[in-house]
């Protein structure tokens, strides 16, 4: 056993191993949103309001499928097959991208069902979603394999070949100017890194070991799953429901807001991959720190988001219509709460990143569903009683409830730590 006086060394080269990932991270995180981002604002230039609001449904609706299918499939392959021999994460990634896939395969005829049911203006873009919803899950899945064998430079590089397919691909749809084209420009762009993401891996995903790896991870993949699609899938229920009580429209109008505040979230959304380690580092050197680290860090991103949003007030008409178009007069009228809702999240994920370094998984999920509920009633019930300003408004008051839920929670977990001390881990 080692003594409390012998020092714990680090591997030759561990630390810049762990920059060099988190590097990797973030420049694929910030190519992914930024790519997002680029889409968004063609698209929305492209079509106007109501025929954007038509494609954010579809957008929506994949983000609700997306996390479906990291919940089920590559969720647990992260967890479980991170840093493990080769031979081991070969074998695990065939089989999650092959569920990933058959994930894609299943959802993805249920939205073209839906489509041709629905007809009219939705109806086309749902049926094209529903054929390049495989594609899609199929590509994010190499990102997730990638980053759990540390080869995070590969999975930079796949979304980097998708935002360069995507450049032809939009020019094309431009042409048809109509929303089911831009969103099989979308998907057959990804299909492009897709088919790239199996050169790289020399792996080809397996969808007949798919029921067997969904049977092998249900212990976590079920779990990952309602976290995971709870507060997709409460944007998604009140984009519709919003959509019903003020028209697409008003769903374009959303939109075109979280496209201005685009930027400042795919930096959060960067940072996210480092917190939660970090919060941990702090709990195990100095634990009656955490608490003040978790504020400092949901406080400093709040700020960031006002001052991003009063930055975005300022915007001259001129500069917002040059990147949104038509879509400009209503986003801009939503900048307000929308911002406001934004420092409220980033406030909260302060809390968040705690309660995931304390491994406090119960209270997560609580928090998570208590927040999606809030989202869902403050987004309708504000859509009926002020359209669509009144919706935004409702969701900026529901995510500040929703941030307030996480640090209660928080706090009676530092509470709990405090009452039992986990013992210190020596190293043999």
């Amino acid at each position: 056993m080692a003594t409390g006086r012998e020092k714990k060394t680090a591997p030759p080269g561990a630390g810049r191993g762990l920059v060099g990932r988190l590097s990797w991270g973030l420049a694929d995180q910030a190519a992914s949103s930024m790519t997002n981002f680029a889409v968004g604002i063609y698209v929305a230039r492209s079509l106007g309001l109501s025929a954007f609001g038509v494609f954010s449904l579809a957008w929506l609706t994949y983000g609700v499928v997306l996390n479906v299918a990291r919940g089920l499939a590559t969720d647990p392959l992260v967890v479980r097959f991170s840093g493990v021999p080769d031979a081991s994460w070969r074998a695990a990634t065939a089989r999650a991208s092959g569920a990933a896939l058959g994930v894609g395969t299943v959802l993805g005829t249920l939205c073209l069902l839906v489509g041709l049911g629905l007809g009219g203006r939705v109806g086309p873009a749902f049926v094209c979603l529903g054929v390049v919803l495989p594609a899609l899950l199929l590509q994010d899945a190499w990102r997730f394999a990638f980053f759990a064998a540390g080869a995070g430079r590969k999975a930079f590089l796949n979304d980097l070949v998708w935002g360069i397919a995507l450049v032809p691909a939009m020019l094309v749809a431009a042409r048809a100017d109509t929303v089911g084209a831009f969103v099989l420009a979308w998907g057959a762009s990804a299909a492009v890194a897709a088919v790239y993401g199996c050169a790289q891996s020399g792996i080809r995903p397996r969808m007949t070991r798919a029921r067997g790896w969904l049977r092998e991870q249900r212990d976590l993949g079920y779990r990952y799953l309602v976290e995971n699609v709870s507060l997709s899938g409460a944007s998604q229920l009140r984009a519709y429901g919003l959509g019903v009580i003020a028209g697409v429209g008003a769903v374009g109008a959303v939109r075109g807001a979280e496209l201005l505040l685009g930027p400042f979230l795919a930096l959060l959304m960067g940072l996210s991959l480092v917190t939660v380690a970090e919060a941990a580092r702090v709990l195990r050197r100095a634990p009656h720190r955490l608490g003040r680290f978790c504020l400092l860090l949901g406080g400093g991103q709040a700020a960031a988001a006002l001052l991003w949003g009063a930055a975005l007030l300022l915007m001259p008409d001129r500069a917002g219509e040059f990147v949104l178009g038509g879509v400009w007069d209503s986003a801009a009228q939503l900048i307000v709460p929308a911002t406001l809702g934004v420092a409220g999240a980033g406030l909260g994920s302060g809390a968040a990143a705690g309660l995931r370094a304390l491994a406090a998984a119960r209270r997560s999920l609580r928090c998570q569903l208590f927040a999606s509920a809030c989202y869902v009633t403050g987004g309708l019930g504000g859509a009926a009683l002020g359209g669509t300003v009144g919706s935004a408004w409702g969701v900026a008051a529901a995510t500040l409830c929703g941030s307030a839920v996480w640090w209660l929670q928080l706090r009676a977990a530092l509470h709990e730590r405090h009452r039992i001390p986990i013992p210190e881990v020596r190293t043999p």
